[in-house]
This record gives C-alpha cells, sequence and structure tokens, in this order.
C-alpha cells in the first residue's frame, strides 16, 4: 500500500487539484472540514456530490459524478462508505486521475487493487487534511488535538 510517508509526501506535493466525493455543503461535517483546510493551503477543491450538483460548496461549482468534471483533476478523495467505492475508482481511472484517496473509516481493498493495476497512486484509511498538517506543519490548526497546551512553541 502506498501509504508510507515518502508516498504521501510525494502525493501531497504533486497532487494539487482534488476531486472531493461526498463533500457536504454542511460547514460541520468532516469532509468540509477536511476540504476547507486542502484549499487554504493551496489546493483546488472540486465538490462531487449529486445533492448540490450545479451549486456551489466552497466557492467552487458542484458535480453529479467525476465525469462531469470539464478539467483534469489530480487526485480523488473519497468520502463515502467503503461499499460505495468501487465505482468511483473506476470513474477515477477512466477521467485520468492520478490518486485514489479513500479517509479515514474508508477501506475498500477491490478499489484499491484496481487502481494500483491501472498505475494510480491509492491511499488508505487516511484523512488527507491531517496527513498533510503531519507531514507539512500545522497539525495544530484547528480540528487537531496536539495534546499540548502552551503559549509557547516548542523548540
Amino acid at each position: 500500500m502506498h501509504n508510507d510517508l515518502h508516498a504521501l509526501r510525494r502525493i501531497l506535493k504533486t497532487c494539487h487539484t482534488l476531486a472531493v466525493v461526498g463533500l457536504s455543503a454542511e460547514w460541520h461535517r468532516p469532509s468540509y472540514f477536511a476540504a476547507k483546510y486542502m484549499q487554504s493551503h493551496g489546493f483546488r477543491v472540486v465538490p462531487v456530490n449529486p445533492r448540490y450538483a450545479g451549486g456551489q460548496i466552497l466557492g467552487e461549482t458542484c458535480y453529479a459524478s467525476l465525469g462531469d468534471i470539464p478539467f483534469a483533476v489530480d487526485m480523488v478523495d473519497v468520502f463515502r462508505r467503503a461499499e460505495d467505492v468501487l465505482p468511483i475508482a473506476q470513474q477515477a481511472v477512466h477521467i485520468g486521475a492520478r490518486c485514489l484517496w479513500q479517509q479515514l473509516g474508508v477501506v475498500n481493498a477491490e478499489a484499491d487493487a484496481l487502481v494500483r493495476q491501472a498505475g494510480l497512486d491509492s491511499v488508505l484509511n487516511r484523512c488527507v487534511k491531517i496527513e498533510h498538517a503531519r507531514l507539512f506543519g500545522g497539525l495544530n490548526w484547528v480540528g487537531v488535538n496536539t495534546g499540548i497546551v502552551s503559549a509557547r512553541r516548542l523548540t
């Protein structure tokens, strides 16, 4: 699996356009929070959710499916149940994405095997926001408890 630190760092450095499948327009949902974080760190977030298709989330047009996006995306970030991931993985391969990222709690081994066989990077059961913050700083950015309470930075 491509969950090692070097692969995660490479993926997050090279994948700048993220199609977030299952992105909610509700600010308190984990998908919204993670997408907003990634957007604030220079990533283009492309919402994919049929419930909001044609509308906007985080200032970006929302699409009903990956196939509806009229430009290339680097990563397909999945906020759906594991049993829903295989058709998303097939679409990710079809549109030429470079990575399928299954969020925390999402593990579909069949989808993982499919995309890796097609030459895509694959990440399972990881949060893109937490991994970005862990690898590039900012782990204390709202929403992750670092367990440290201090007014001073550690040196």
